[in-house]
């Protein structure tokens, strides 16, 4: 079964003539995978379509923003209505005090931490603010990341990070000099002796711990909840802030996150993906008190000329009021037919699930750590991802990234997926 990419090959080739590898974020490439980049143009609903009009079922959901699919009514209509007004002012606006007393609001009932909130443009900028912010109020340097976690590509953190890192293969990157590093201590998950050690041997300097709870950019790595209650106790006891990267689970493990699925109440946590309806939007999230030491209020500095632009603020807005209890409900059923229905079947793979986040490994058992990954099955994946773009399924275009199912989606949808997966693999 052939697939038509004359335009996408056509682009790809301008592409490479004035951007690096063609791309803007290296993921994209399609290195993991082989072949061209398939360039895209349009979506609408739980669809897309590239520019040789080859129309796919969307998995990858730009990476996870889009809970509700491509073009949603609500958010449209908001950000249409914001366009007539302003595209960005430098100034503070209305929208931006609706959307944090609406997300300090939701998220206080079920992470009672949650008291204050700083919008800023993405994610790595959340989490190097939040960083920042942690080393500054506790007057401490060192920081505890998990091998693994990704936590975008801010310098102290490109350390084992996973995400595009572990998909081109290299433990960090260059350009990084060591001094930025040498204050971030790599341990791995699942490993509460490791975690013990550390603390005991650096506990006094320590800022910060750094995780994502539902680690999602290097496999979905699922921790065990004892490990995590362990890990915010031994945080506790030695007046190390607690900080939860919820980039990815943020508002689509259920309004409190996986934060709230877990019970846990952190010192910050950092925000991206959904919380800006599809704009470029990041936050982070906590302590008042904490809080009370960024600028203007404090002496810890951050800003930015785009953070908290009102067409961003609407959009974001607009798509979390509409994130209402039958949203999750209906997300979480078709993430669980996809994962029930291929885990029975007697599969070298399997898949790992939680709420509308999946993930496909090789082996019966889901790993927890990321040195468990099965890194010879990514040519299988590279073979895997072939067969769903010829069918018109769109995934993930690296076996180490998860795939996000999405609202307008239906038991179709999802059934088509299925289908698709147990062909190539009964066909192997």
């Amino acid at each position: 079964m052939g697939l038509q990419q004359n335009k996408s090959e056509q682009l790809y080739q301008r592409a490479i003539q004035v951007i690096p590898g063609g791309v803007n974020s290296p993921v994209r490439a399609f290195r993991s995978v082989g072949g061209t980049p398939v360039f895209m143009e349009s979506g609408s609903g739980c669809r897309i379509t590239d520019a040789d009009g080859n129309s796919y079922v969307d998995f990858c959901n730009s990476w996870g923003p889009l809970i509700f699919g491509h073009r949603p009514s609500v958010v449209m209509e908001a950000v249409r209505t914001q366009l007539d007004k302003a595209l960005t002012l430098g100034t503070p606006c209305q929208a931006e005090v609706e959307i944090a007393e609406y997300v300090v609001s939701e998220l206080r009932k079920r992470v009672s931490s949650i008291e204050r909130i700083r919008f800023v443009n993405s994610g790595t900028e959340a989490v190097m603010s939040a960083l920042r912010l942690a080393r500054g109020f506790t007057g401490r340097n060192k920081i505890i990341k998990f091998d693994g976690c990704y936590h975008g590509h801010s310098d102290s953190l490109l350390v084992k990070a996973g995400s595009g890192l572990a998909t081109a293969g290299i433990p960090d990157s260059h350009g990084v000099p060591t001094e930025f590093t040498a204050g971030t201590i790599v341990l791995p998950l699942d490993d509460e002796s490791a975690l013990q050690q550390a603390f005991q041997q650096h506990g006094s300097d320590l800022a910060a711990v750094i995780i994502e709870v539902v680690p999602a950019n290097n496999g979905l790595l699922l921790q065990r909840p004892e490990y995590l209650q362990k890990l915010q106790e031994i945080c506790r006891n030695y007046d190390t802030l607690l900080i939860v990267d919820e980039v990815i689970s943020g508002f689509r493990v259920g309004l409190g996150g996986a934060s709230e699925h877990y019970g846990l109440t952190p010192d910050m946590v950092t925000y991206g993906k959904i919380i800006g309806g599809g704009m470029p939007v990041g936050a982070f999230a906590g302590r008042a008190d904490v809080f009370a030491k960024l600028a203007p209020d404090g002496p810890v500095y951050q800003a930015g000329t785009l953070s908290g632009n009102p067409v961003a603020m609407r959009a974001g807005l607009a798509q979390l009021r509409a994130l209402q209890p039958d949203v999750y409900v209906h997300l979480n059923r078709l993430g669980e037919i996809l994962a029930t229905g291929f885990n029975k079947r007697d599969l070298p793979w399997k898949i790992q699930q939680i709420h509308s986040i999946f993930w496909l490994h090789a082996g019966a058992e889901p790993p927890r750590r990321a040195d468990r990954i099965n890194r010879d099955a990514m040519q299988t994946y590279a073979r895997l991802h072939r067969h769903c773009l010829e069918r018109g399924l769109y995934l993930a275009p690296s076996g180490y990234e998860v795939g996000f199912i999405s609202a307008p989606m239906t038991e179709t949808e999802v059934d088509h997926l299925l289908q698709t997966l147990v062909e190539f693999f009964e066909q192997r």
